[in-house]
């Protein structure tokens, strides 16, 4: 590649990346804006107010009782995260290093589930926690939330353990490590970056689901906070200020997450492109 071509390459990856940029960040800084701006206006733009209306915040969390949402969207993280995470790690640890027959099957049904959208999932979902009994109960967004990461979950750690040298393995019951002694002393520590980018993705996932809290909740103390979004909105659907100060409480967890461990995410995305 001549200096020509590699000027256009690096100048069309600065234009796209600016675009990317802008398309995510306006948004964000349009709701921050509004959001200051003082109840009952209407604003447009980007307009920063001269007199920024901080206690909005403040009104929205109280308005929308956001302090019961956080407790209840805590307890279906610690319901969901924790679960999914142990459970897609030892079916995708089973997976890769088994000899079995039939896990090649068994792998394809996990596969299976990454093609079926949660959308076409709900109306069964609906009828069946019904029938169970757990409808308008947390349980009824944990366990479906556990079935719908498991696809996902073990894709991802059997693709993790499967980029490991088998000899670090054979090492290990050579000096006579057991299974699990391999697995949780050898194996285990040296996945720990994809293991910790998937947990970011299951807390992420978790915290900012809407569909089922909607349809399978109907108390929203009972739900999470990006499903609580739909009762405040019809409830403050014309307070367009309180509106987007409550949005940007509700957003401000999982970018906080996002920003405090995106370099572990981006070094497992890495990790496994240059295995």
């Amino acid at each position: 590649m001549n200096t020509a071509e590699a000027t256009t390459t690096r100048v069309t990856r600065v234009l796209i990346l600016f675009a990317l940029i802008v398309f995510t960040v306006l948004p964000l800084l349009s709701m921050i804006t509004t959001a200051l701006q003082p109840q009952g206006t209407s604003p447009s733009g980007l307009t920063f107010p001269s007199h920024p209306q901080w206690g909005n915040f403040a009104d929205a969390w109280n308005a929308a009782d956001l302090l019961a949402l956080l407790k209840s969207s805590i307890l279906i993280v610690l319901g969901v995260v924790p679960a999914a995470i142990v459970f897609s790690t030892l079916a995708g640890y089973g997976l890769a290093s088994s000899r079995l027959r039939g896990r090649s099957l068994l792998y394809g049904l996990f596969l299976l589930g990454l093609t079926l959208p949660a959308e076409a999932l709900v109306a069964p979902l609906y009828y069946e926690l019904q029938g169970m009994g757990l409808l308008n109960s947390r349980w009824a967004l944990i366990f479906p939330l556990l079935g719908l990461f498991m696809p996902f979950g073990v894709f991802w750690m059997r693709a993790a353990f499967q980029a490991l040298p088998a000899e670090l393995t054979e090492a290990a019951e050579l000096d006579g490590a057991s299974s699990w002694q391999a697995f949780r002393r050898v194996q285990l520590p040296l996945v720990l970056p994809s293991l910790s980018s998937l947990t970011i993705l299951f807390f992420l996932w978790t915290w900012n689901q809407f569909l089922l809290v909607i349809v399978l909740i109907n108390n929203p103390a009972d739900g999470n906070m990006a499903g609580a979004l739909a009762t405040f909105q019809g409830q403050h659907g014309t307070n367009v200020v309180l509106l987007c100060a409550g949005a940007l409480i509700i957003m401000a967890p999982s970018l906080v997450i996002f920003f405090v461990f995106q370099r572990q995410f981006v070094r497992a995305l890495l990790q496994g492109a240059v295995k």
